[in-house]
């Protein structure tokens, strides 16, 4: 069995794999100020009926974008499972080469993502994650990890917005009923939500052309529904693509002797 974690700045995922299925997957707020016992109790609680008894079956590998929590997590990985974890960074192998300048700047999640699509999806491709920030991953039809571009995230957007208007006031993070809004919070929403949409679906326009007509996009992260729901430009979401990259990556490096 296989504990992997995603480490980023307002989520971190956790998955649990026995071989390849994912058996169970849950999110944790990110907070700087928890400590890695407080984690580890967290974690602990969180898979106490999954986690096998004997711990010597169970590997664990980490990717982290916050450095303040990635000894924190590694600590708490190391102590669930009894081994130090493979904590995924510019010196492990992926499969994937980067072809990015200088490489150590991707985050590892979006490594890992463009494992986790060529492997699920095929290539050329584009992952779309949707979280602190919304990312645009471009893996071409070589399997490289070529680039691809960083806009502010949604709740980040909507943020800014009501923090910087003074008249403008905090409102749900939903769809709107109609694009017209009728009253502020519509008028936020609609231009928040369909905003959004047409960024997305401006972006993929343009990642076409230098990609290919055959290019797979696919949605992820935290708020992937509420833009996926709303246009058919995304072909996949899959909500677990990273953690599904972390337990490649970990085999990879285990078939390598590294893991």
């Amino acid at each position: 069995m296989l504990l992997a974690a995603d480490v980023g700045n307002t989520n971190i995922a956790l998955g649990l794999f026995d071989e390849e299925q994912l058996k169970a997957s849950y999110r944790l707020h990110t907070d700087l100020q928890t400590t890695a016992d407080e984690y580890a109790w967290l974690v602990a609680g969180m898979l106490r009926t999954s986690l096998p008894q004997d711990r010597a079956q169970l590997g664990a590998v980490l990717a982290s974008v916050v450095p303040p929590l990635t000894p924190i997590f590694e600590q708490v990985l190391a102590e669930l499972s009894g081994s130090l974890p493979l904590v995924v960074d510019a010196g492990v192998k992926t499969g994937v080469p980067v072809r990015y300048e200088p490489p150590r700047d991707v985050g590892a999640d979006r490594v890992v993502n463009a494992v986790a699509v060529q492997h699920e999806y095929g290539v050329p491709a584009v992952v779309i994650d949707f979280g602190t920030s919304t990312t645009f991953d471009a893996v071409n039809c070589k399997g490289e990890y070529v680039g691809g571009a960083i806009a502010p995230g949604l709740e980040i957007s909507l943020e800014a917005l009501v923090t910087r208007g003074a008249k403008l006031q905090k409102v749900e993070l939903r769809r709107p009923p109609n694009v017209i809004g009728t009253n502020t919070p519509h008028a936020i929403q609609s231009g928040w939500v369909f905003g959004y949409v047409g960024l997305v679906e401006g972006m993929i326009v343009r990642f076409r052309r230098e990609l290919g007509d055959e290019l797979t996009v696919v949605g992820t992260g935290g708020l992937v529904d509420l833009v996926a729901s709303e246009t058919s430009a995304i072909d996949h979401v899959d909500r677990a693509l990273t953690l599904k990259g972390l337990r490649l990556v970990f085999e990879r490096n285990a078939e390598a002797g590294h893991g």
